[in-house]
């Protein structure tokens, strides 16, 4: 009775009693279950670092693609710059050369507009020393007798000069296209190119016929310059 009692409160052997050989073998596990974590955990970090290597081999052709883009870029956009600055140079000439059409157009017209009757004024010329000819034929007679002379003859030859110079003007408007308007006696009546300034009575010629010209019409061309003025015929009273 004396030996079971000490032999339960020893406690050396209790100690024993309580350790089973699976606790003896305890630190041995955990040596091995720690060298398999780290192997494992080397063997995760290898795979980690195995698929960054891919993934970084795996974007470096996307890289080089980006790289040769964004240089086509620049290429096509420096080729577009010198593209508009052409275009702005060719406008820039196009617009001085409008200008100076549009300026050597604008003195053509006036220089046109200001030497208009230039080739006219020459050929009137001619008519002009006709009559200074024949002004200067009047006043430059040596004596009396040449004077008397002159007088007697005098209607005559200034009514044949007259006729000559006057043909020679006709024929300088005709060669300009300045034409008489028919208006003579006898002629029809026509308002667009006759202007009645009296009406008579005549048995000689038929109403609303032209009996005499009081002053000459003429036209340029298809244009009219001014109305022949008339005086026409009216049947006579009874």
């Amino acid at each position: 009775m004396s030996r079971k009692s000490a032999k339960s409160h020893h406690p050396l052997e209790q100690d024993s009693l309580e350790h089973t050989p699976e606790d003896s073998s305890s630190p041995a596990q955990a040596a091995d279950e720690s060298t398999a974590r780290k192997a494992s955990d080397k063997t995760r970090d290898d795979k980690t670092r195995d698929k960054e290597g891919e993934d970084e081999n795996n974007d470096a052709p996307g890289d080089v693609s980006s790289h040769d883009a964004h240089a086509d870029l620049i290429e096509k956009l420096v080729a577009a710059h010198n593209q508009i600055n052409e275009l702005k140079e060719d406008y820039i000439r196009a617009k001085a050369e409008m200008e100076n059409i549009r300026r050597r157009s604008q003195n053509e017209i006036i220089s046109a507009r200001k030497y208009a009757i230039e080739g006219f004024a020459q050929e009137l010329l001619s008519v002009v020393d006709s009559l200074d000819q024949a002004t200067r034929v009047e006043m430059d007679q040596p004596n009396a007798e040449a004077a008397i002379n002159m007088k007697q003859n005098m209607k005559q030859n200034m009514k044949q000069g007259l006729a000559l110079t006057l043909k020679q003007f006709d024929q300088v408007m005709e060669k300009f296209g300045v034409i008489a308007v028919a208006a003579e006696t006898g002629v029809k009546f026509n308002p667009e190119v006759h202007q009645a300034i009296s009406v008579i009575a005549s048995d000689a010629v038929a109403p609303e016929h032209i009996v005499n010209v009081i002053q000459k019409g003429f036209s340029l061309k298809d244009r009219l310059l001014r109305p022949a003025m008339v005086v026409i015929a009216k049947s006579p009273e009874k």
